[in-house]
């Protein structure tokens, strides 16, 4: 009989947000695989569980799950942690979780403290539609796409940085989105000098380039992109206009609906009145 892979989110700051049910699935696993062994130590003497630790990380996760599928074959129950909340989000763990799936293992989860539902929560741009994208690219064309992707996107956009990395990623974001567009800062989320910082691109760009040396772990939630009013007549100019010089229709209309926001049913159908009109 194959074992069970437990993946347990850890708190994200504060031990005392770790839950009872965190405590005694760490105490009755045969071995626990984490991100960090000395500080999942810690997090381990904190509530007093005894347990055989191995790590777990990006450098080794190859290695270790081969050794992850050996023993869920052996039927033992293994716990998975990674510094800070969920493992396999932004985190090492997915592997784990397809070897535990390869052999047949039990799957399941301990939920916990996370850094993106916390930030979303207390950021208050709207909390029933939200993309998270992790951390951006450091460099290169793909940096360039997901900016433009999240400073388009009609949703809030949740993103992580560091403190070495924040400044540039709110000054890009500030030129691909405009300065004035809002953003929510949160650093530290549950820690002792936790902030909840709100303002524009602009401002954020200042307080973390040049008023205050940027510290501890960021969490950033972007503003939706602002709604395009409604110019339908404006729009068919432009689609009319994209025609004239050689577009087709449905390309015309589709690039211009994508622009506008204007519908690409509504602008469709008035481009072809307007064609017929002409005709």
């Amino acid at each position: 009989m194959t074992g069970s892979l437990i993946i347990c989110a850890t708190p994200i700051g504060n031990l005392e947000d770790a839950s009872p049910r965190l405590q005694q699935t760490l105490a009755a696993a045969d071995v626990v695989f984490a991100e960090d062994t000395r500080r999942t130590g810690k997090l381990l003497e904190r509530l007093g569980v005894t347990a055989q630790l191995r790590s777990f990380f990006l450098g080794n996760e190859g290695e270790r799950t081969v050794e992850i599928r050996s023993r869920l074959e052996r039927g033992e129950t293994i716990a998975l942690v990674s510094d800070a909340g969920m493992p396999a989000v932004s985190d090492p763990g997915v592997a784990a979780v397809r070897a535990a799936r390869s052999v047949g293992a039990t799957v399941s989860v301990v939920p916990g403290p996370s850094a993106v539902t916390s930030a979303i929560a207390v950021a208050g741009l709207g909390g029933d539609r939200f993309v998270f994208e992790g951390f951006l690219p450091r460099s290169g064309e793909e940096r360039g796409r997901r900016i433009e992707s999240v400073t388009q996107d009609e949703r809030p956009v949740v993103l992580f940085s560091a403190p070495s990395r924040v400044g540039k990623d709110l000054a890009d974001l500030a030129a691909a989105a405009g300065s004035d567009r809002m953003i929510v800062v949160a650093r530290e989320i549950t820690k002792l000098h936790e902030e909840i910082w709100t303002g524009t691109l602009e401002e954020a760009v200042h307080r973390w380039t040049t008023e205050v040396e940027p510290r501890g772990e960021f969490t950033l939630v972007v503003e939706p992109r602002p709604e395009t009013p409604l110019d339908l007549p404006t729009a068919l100019d432009a689609v009319l206009e994209l025609m004239d010089g050689g577009e087709r229709l449905s390309n015309a209309v589709r690039d211009v609906a994508e622009a506008t926001g204007v519908s690409r049913r509504v602008l469709y159908e008035a481009a072809l009145a307007a064609r017929s009109a002409g005709s």
